[in-house]
């Protein structure tokens, strides 16, 4: 059997829909679906995030029980710096000292994992993540 991840819904605040919309427009996906409850945006490779108002009101805390963040992987180490002058421009602080290079995730020193970490208005925890030959 093969499989991919189809999809992902993530529960937000519709109040900050807007941020994922401008968010993944950066990142390159496209508008799947959208009205003001609900935004579907789709990769090239055919997954896809489904962002809805919540069914009941909680905090999101990401070192808890459920997933930890949601890495999205660029093509380009620029890329990431690109990500960064995007997050800059929206009041979104980087985390954990990203961006930054993680030597101990590559299996030589002539590759990177370089990455820049977040959190959405929601508290999501984002990466946007390059793997690869390492630039200058």
């Amino acid at each position: 059997m093969k499989s991919n991840i189809g999809h992902i819904q993530i529960n937000i605040q519709l109040e900050n829909i807007a941020f994922y919309k401008d968010l993944f427009d950066f990142l390159g996906w496209s508008v799947l679906y959208e009205d003001p409850y609900m935004l579907g945006v789709g990769s090239e490779q055919g997954s896809s995030l489904w962002f809805t108002g919540p069914l009941k009101e909680c905090t999101n805390d990401y070192d808890g029980p459920g997933m930890n963040h949601l890495g999205i992987s660029v093509s380009a180490q620029s890329d990431v710096d690109q990500a960064v002058a995007f997050l800059q421009a929206h009041d979104v602080a980087a985390l954990f000292e990203t961006p930054r290079h993680r030597a101990e995730f590559c299996s030589s020193p002539d590759e990177t994992y370089y990455q820049v970490m977040f959190e959405s208005p929601d508290r999501i925890l984002f990466e946007v993540v390059y793997t690869g030959p390492r630039a200058g």
